[in-house]
């Protein structure tokens, strides 16, 4: 994976605590979530596309995970069938190429109903209350909410954020996104219109080199070529621009339902 310059700079955290991911770091969960023989335990039933909970385990090393597979997705009248699983695993390519570690670690793989995308799971801490998370001016969330205008989200609601134990906040379920028209629906509006700060800059900076080298064709992997371009044109506007976008009259501000 990519590495930005977000490792140097003061708000920066290692990409996964083990305290939030069941005792595993970043490169043992990848490993894990790659060699792992899957079961399911159970179903997420309020979830739009099929979600199964599954133990994992690999040489004696064992964890949970959540599997979406792809024949499990849901069509949708704006995004072409079949790409979802495809869009979650470039989320988490551009979160870990911005070194921000919000998204858990994900990837592509076979499984009990063919191929999906497998994320780990993350233990969260349940005494915190999401609907004055999202109100706040949490620092964590500001990168957040940055990351959901590169990506192009069209679906934060409050409970695809996940308050972990380490106090840290991972963003989840991040199929509808990388759009070519502009749909960025979420709760986190608070700092629409204000300014990037320097740190932001950087990371934005980083992003639009790494996405004229390799790491473009990495992303060409996942989704479309106009796709990419898409993406390349909103980092190139927000650093244009210098702060974050206001809500659009165009498309719905705020998701439905919003939690």
């Amino acid at each position: 994976m990519g590495v930005s310059a977000a490792s140097s700079t003061p708000g920066w955290r290692p990409p996964l605590h083990p305290i939030d991911g069941g005792g595993l770091d970043a490169p043992a969960a990848l490993d894990l979530l790659r060699r792992g023989d899957l079961e399911i335990t159970a179903r997420l039933v309020d979830a739009s596309n099929t979600t199964l909970c599954c133990d994992i385990c690999a040489d004696g090393v064992t964890g949970r995970c959540v599997y979406k597979p792809v024949r499990g997705e849901r069509a949708l009248w704006d995004f072409p069938d079949g790409t979802l699983a495809a869009r979650e695993l470039a989320a988490y390519e551009v979160s870990e190429q911005l070194g921000l570690g919000i998204v858990p670690p994900t990837i592509l793989r076979d499984g009990p109903f063919g191929e999906g995308m497998v994320q780990l799971w993350i233990d969260t801490d349940v005494t915190v209350d999401l609907v004055a998370l999202t109100r706040s001016d949490d620092s964590q969330l500001r990168r957040i909410a940055l990351f959901d205008v590169v990506i192009n989200n069209a679906d934060r609601k409050g409970g695809h954020l996940l308050p972990a134990p380490s106090g840290r906040i991972h963003g989840i379920d991040h199929g509808v996104t990388f759009h070519t028209d502009g749909k960025l629906r979420t709760l986190l509006w608070t700092w629409r219109g204000r300014r990037l700060d320097a740190e932001e800059t950087a990371l934005l900076d980083d992003l639009r080199e790494a996405l004229a080298g390799p790491f473009r064709d990495r992303l060409e992997e996942l989704l479309t070529v106009t796709e990419v371009d898409a993406l390349t044109v909103r980092v190139d506007g927000l650093l244009a621009e210098g702060r974050f976008p206001l809500p659009s009259g165009d498309w719905p501000a705020i998701p439905w339902p919003p939690f």
